[in-house]
């Protein structure tokens, strides 16, 4: 099911491709996928080569995700300003305000497009921002605020859609999207998801989520200790398969992912 590296013939060959901006490859977020397994290749680190139809998914922190497409854009979820030592300036940025660990009030002035998920006071924030290879679009959502308040809009739940694939970000979603909210967001192929079972949602509700977005690979995030990962995987199990990887970056395509429902467990790592 797992491939373990690419042949060097292979690699060389993917070396000596051209890097060429490219046009982005249709994605099908109300498809369901129907590929027989997916593949992982877990020797291929961000900057290395990616076939055309193919992203690189890297975890780096919390909830702070890389993805790469193969014409070398990349774009950094709920971004505080920290992708690790090496000096990556991303072509987009996206942020939430719930909390501190997600959003950064100075951002890299070289990144060219920051997007911010809150209400700053002019109505919900609305994105769609089309890159080329790569479309960055949201869906608001409402935040707790104190005991018992609600502060609207506070959250989005960015989508990503390339290569084919619909990825998305839950952010800190604090509760289940309604009808409409789940309308506008459609299949997601790939969804990075808040397990900590408290500070965002439930255990259970978040599993709701989960089933009613249909993804074929999810990737926990926002797990604060082992216990609250471990209390998520035990709640999927039945219907996921469970696959750790003792690594942080994932490659897939919309023709490889898995005909199982799959939870990918990445260990963090900065670039």
């Amino acid at each position: 099911m797992f491939a373990k590296a690419l042949p060097l013939t292979a690699l060389a060959a993917l070396l000596a491709l051209p890097a060429l901006a490219q046009d982005r490859i249709p994605s099908h977020c109300v498809a369901l996928a129907q590929a027989p397994g997916m593949e992982v290749l877990h020797h291929a680190s961000f900057g290395a080569p990616l076939a055309e139809d193919r992203v690189r998914i890297r975890y780096i922190d919390h909830a702070t995700f890389v993805i790469e497409t193969s014409g070398g854009l990349v774009a950094a979820t709920d971004y505080t300003g920290y992708l690790g030592t090496s000096d990556v300036v991303p072509d987009v940025v996206t942020m939430n305000n719930a909390h501190s660990t997600h959003w950064t009030s100075r951002p890299d002035p070289r990144i060219p497009h920051v997007l911010r998920g809150w209400d700053e006071g002019q109505g919900p924030a609305a994105h769609k921002l089309d890159l080329g290879e790569m479309l960055v679009r949201n869906v608001p959502t409402d935040v707790r605020s104190g005991y018992e308040g609600v502060r609207p809009n506070g959250n989005s739940i960015f989508v990503f859609e390339a290569a084919g694939l619909c990825i998305g970000h839950l952010g800190h979603l604090h509760h289940e999207p309604d009808a409409a909210q789940y309308a506008a967001l459609g299949r997601m192929d790939v969804l990075m998801v808040p397990v900590d079972g408290g500070y965002t949602m439930g255990h259970e509700t978040m599993a709701r989520v989960v089933r009613r977005l249909r993804s074929s690979v999810v990737l926990p995030m926002h797990w604060f200790s082992g216990a609250s990962l471990e209390v998520f995987l035990d709640e999927m199990s039945a219907e996921f398969e469970v696959v750790r990887l003792e690594q942080p970056d994932i490659e897939l395509s919309l023709r490889d992912l898995p005909g199982r429902p799959t939870i990918v467990v990445l260990m963090p790592e900065g670039l």
